[in-house]
């Protein structure tokens, strides 16, 4: 919760904000729960990369809006967790909304998804996130942290670039679990499948159908920025996002396959269970049409009459038996040359 201590300076407790201000030569990390340290960097020569966890509530976030210029519809975009992935270009900054997943720890939660918004200006990038525990953004510290590498040397525009590219490197992390899932849920359907693989398959769909949310709109939003005529982006940031954009495309066209194959071994499913049930009613009918000769020598002389051929005789049952013996087999002969059996 936010608390504002004797000096008028507001503090989060749950907010933890990290501060990159870097260049080639200069290199200054900090972390802080003090909104008003960020507004200091708004100005520096260097680049700036804010990442706040958890976003704060409207009205205490306002004051990240005062201090960086930004737009009243822009900051309640960012406190509301269910904004579809989506891009604004405005004239000093762009603003980008995204999903990250990561992978879940138990098959009850395949993966994570967590809103994160990214204001781009020319100096300084800011990064909100929903409060979920860690990011994908490890590798992005790693190499700002290295001497003379790439990110080092170029602007806000790579670093962004930087951050989405890690985003999108945990969308195959997820579609690589969904893989797995689906091979042994495919080897459970051929081996014995039932009513729980059923519901594994109806969970799956919808998983997917989650996934396809979080990822389809991305390959529009790197498109605008790949294509768009900001000043922000510059011509040599946009053959990286180039790269990303046909990545986007690679994991969408996997995500697709695999929604395809959840729903071909849904049919598979029915098939086998519709296989399954025809074969237990054709082995009740062979049985049933076996027995029908038989019941017919039965009840023929079962009948209450007291003269019939034979039905006096010693040898009488002995005849009878054989009798439906050689129907019985006469009949199985029968439907084995027709291979119904």
């Amino acid at each position: 919760m936010p608390t504002q201590t004797k000096s008028g300076k507001k503090h989060l407790h749950n907010n933890l904000i990290s501060i990159i201000d870097y260049n080639e030569t200069h290199l200054e990390e900090k972390e802080t729960y003090d909104l008003a340290e960020c507004v200091y960097y708004k100005n520096t020569p260097e680049v700036t990369w804010i990442n706040i966890d958890n976003v704060p509530p409207l009205s205490f976030l306002s004051e990240l809006g005062l201090g960086f210029d930004l737009h009243p519809v822009i900051m309640e975009d960012i406190v509301n967790p269910n904004q579809r992935p989506k891009i604004e270009i405005l004239d000093d900054y762009i603003y980008v909304v995204l999903k990250m997943l990561t992978p879940g720890k138990n098959p009850s939660q395949p993966f994570i998804s967590e809103q994160v918004s990214i204001v781009m200006a020319n100096k300084f990038v800011i990064t909100l996130q929903q409060g979920v525990k860690g990011d994908a953004f490890d590798r992005a510290r790693m190499l700002i942290r290295k001497e003379k590498t790439r990110i080092r040397s170029l602007g806000t525009d790579y670093l962004v670039y930087e951050l989405i590219d890690d985003i999108v490197n945990n969308y195959f992390k997820v579609l690589e679990d969904f893989g797995e899932r689906l091979e042994l849920l495919e080897s459970e359907l051929i081996k014995d499948p039932s009513q729980k693989t059923l519901r594994s398959i109806y969970s799956l769909k919808r998983e997917i159908l989650a996934l396809r949310k979080a990822i389809w709109p991305l390959r529009e939003v790197v498109d605008i920025l790949e294509r768009g005529d900001s000043p922000l982006i510059k011509k040599s940031t946009r053959i990286y996002l180039r790269d990303i954009y046909d990545r986007v495309v690679q994991a969408i066209d996997t995500m697709e396959t695999y929604r395809d194959m959840a729903t071909g071994m849904l049919d598979i499913y029915l098939s086998s269970l519709s296989n399954r049930m025809n074969g237990v009613i054709k082995v009740l009918t062979i049985i049933t049409t076996v027995f029908m000769p038989l019941s017919f020598l039965a009840g023929l002389y079962g009948m209450n009459f007291k003269y019939m051929p034979g039905l006096s005789a010693p040898w009488g049952f002995d005849v009878m038996v054989i009798v439906m013996l050689l129907v019985f087999w006469s009949m199985i002969i029968f439907f084995k040359k027709k291979k119904w059996l």
